[in-house]
């Protein structure tokens, strides 16, 4: 049953910014200038970064608008507004059951996902007001904003298929593709987040020669740590993952949509692939 259920994570994590061999460079430095590096070093959210993401994404092509797109595209907001108010509070979203999708790696936007509700969208049964899975901004706090949603939709769904649930005259849906894991990880344990932190040696970790700060960064962010692997990783193509100890999946999950609702009514922004800043007024609101 996972693979009826992955689809509604999208939007993972990115690979670390540094790569192995860069971290060579890191012998002989103190620790304070390490831990001043931390916010650069450690794995970027996929969100905003574009980074190697043409060779792991694939979206659809805009379409011509159809007369009523506009119409069902704003509708689908006005019905989220409503229907998201109850988990403004993120703990609302985990007392019912809702998981988020690797919490301790950081990310321009955080997963909760409901397995059961995304496996029937990715079975075709959806529900406008009821999205598989919802989209938090951490705050500095460790409390979650909320700033939107995803729909989920089977690997091999048509453009027409996708057009009947989300316009996509309006909003472009993606999947990601190509991504290199390690040998030892497979998709179901990032699902139960996992991505081998607790163990030694694992591609994509850095070499524990460049000293501690290399060996927290491993114990932290496991095989995302030295930026090779991973959904924005530098790997894409099956001969190099071999190579360096993974193994290349081709499409990662099923097609999915993010959309913003609270964000205001500019279209562009509301089904955008960037994650909006909400405004003061609309992100307290939100907590």
């Amino acid at each position: 049953m996972v693979a009826a259920t992955v689809a509604g994570l999208g939007c993972l994590v990115a690979a670390g910014v540094a790569s192995s061999h860069d971290m060579a460079t890191m012998n002989g430095m103190s620790a304070n200038d390490m831990s001043s590096m931390n916010h650069t070093m450690a794995p970027a959210a996929m969100g905003n970064s574009m980074m190697h993401m043409e060779n792991h994404m694939r979206m659809t092509d805009l379409r011509s608008p159809a007369p009523n797109d506009e119409a069902r595209a704003r509708e689908i907001l006005q019905t989220l507004r409503g229907s998201l108010a109850r988990y403004r509070d993120y703990r609302v979203a985990l007392a019912k059951g809702m998981r988020i999708f690797l919490p301790g790696i950081p990310q321009d936007v955080y997963h909760f996902t409901d397995y059961a509700r995304t496996g029937q969208e990715y079975q075709g049964r959806f529900d406008i007001s009821h999205p598989g899975s919802l989209l938090y901004a951490r705050n500095p706090d460790g409390s979650y904003t909320l700033v939107g949603a995803m729909y989920s939709a089977q690997p091999d769904a048509t453009p027409d298929e996708l057009d009947a649930i989300v316009p996509l005259s309006i909003a472009r849906w993606h999947v990601h593709t190509n991504i290199c894991l390690p040998n030892d990880l497979t998709i179901e344990d990032l699902l139960r987040n996992d991505v081998g932190a607790d163990r030694a040696g694992l591609p994509g970790m850095l070499p524990v020669s460049a000293g501690s700060y290399a060996v927290e960064l491993n114990h932290r962010y496991g095989f995302l740590a030295d930026g090779r692997f991973g959904f924005e990783g530098k790997i894409s193509d099956a001969r190099t993952c071999n190579a360096t100890g993974g193994h290349l999946v081709e499409q990662a999950f099923g097609w999915m949509v993010h959309v913003y609702p609270f964000s205001g009514d500019d279209l562009k922004v509301a089904y955008g692939m960037d994650v909006p800043k909400l405004s003061g007024d609309t992100a307290s609101a939100s907590r």
